[in-house]
């Protein structure tokens, strides 16, 4: 009897060792019995026994998936490149390997699907405008459609939006256009303050005595800084006053009389 029980316990000692697993922190093991879950093994070493039963180790950290460029159609019509980051992790590992055969997988191939849908049904303009909202959108579709996989989504980031180039170059056109009429715009407001200025400074100086000739003399000096051989004679404002309502014929003759006058002499 003896000589049985010892090969026995040898085997038992060898195998011990095989019996031993080892799960880390950030994993869990999915326990089978005979084929059938039993239980979700927790960090640490647990034993499990070798023939009867089996696990799978799970990695519960947060992942992140690349999701590839997709071409879709936007609801104008534009045809449109786009990828995203996809981040989630698993919060039961049990449903992970129950309810899905590569939960890797068959999140990535749900994000393309959704994403595509999402940018089916809004326009261009919106794609590029509320691209943080569009995203939000997408996340919470995911994250309902996987939770009976186990997997919380915790966001989608989407990473680049490539569009063709004739496209390029009408949006080019576009902010081209926009950026023009700001400037006409801030240009015409600038004139409609300036002549608000002018005016202001015109009744000024109607008003205050002999501001318009010292205006005149200032303008004066300012033009005989050029280095230019052409004269500017100013006439005062008052001179031409004296002609007001006086009968230029009169004015005529009464020239041509002190013109003969002056012969005569």
């Amino acid at each position: 009897m003896e000589y049985v029980i010892i090969p026995i316990i040898v085997i038992l000692l060898c195998l011990l060792p095989g019996c031993i697993v080892q799960v880390n922190e950030y994993e869990r093991g999915v326990l089978f019995a005979r084929g059938k879950f039993k239980k979700v093994l927790k960090p640490g070493w647990n034993f499990v026994m070798p023939i009867f039963q089996s696990y799978k180790k799970v990695d519960i950290r947060t992942k992140a998936d690349d999701v590839p460029a997709q071409e879709a159609i936007t609801k104008d019509n534009v045809s449109v490149k786009i990828n995203a980051v996809l981040y989630y992790k698993i919060f039961d590992a049990s449903k992970a390997i129950l309810e899905v055969e590569n939960y890797y997988y068959a999140t990535g191939q749900l994000a393309q699907t959704t994403m595509r849908n999402a940018v089916g049904s809004v326009t261009l303009d919106e794609l590029l405008g509320e691209r943080e909202k569009i995203s939000e959108e997408i996340c919470k579709i995911i994250d309902e459609l996987t939770d009976p996989w186990g997997i919380k989504v915790e966001n989608v980031e989407l990473k680049d939006i490539s569009l063709p180039d004739e496209m390029q170059r009408v949006i080019a056109k576009v902010a081209e256009a926009e950026r023009e009429k700001t400037a006409v715009i801030t240009k015409a407001e600038g004139e409609v303050e300036a002549s608000k200025n002018l005016a202001i400074a015109a009744e000024n100086m109607y008003k205050v005595p002999g501001a318009l000739h010292l205006r005149t003399l200032s303008t004066i000096n300012d033009v005989s800084s050029d280095q230019s051989n052409t004269l500017i004679f100013a006439i005062p404002i008052e001179v031409l006053r004296a002609f007001e309502g006086a009968n230029l014929t009169d004015v005529a003759k009464a020239i041509k009389s002190t013109k003969k006058e002056d012969k005569e002499e």
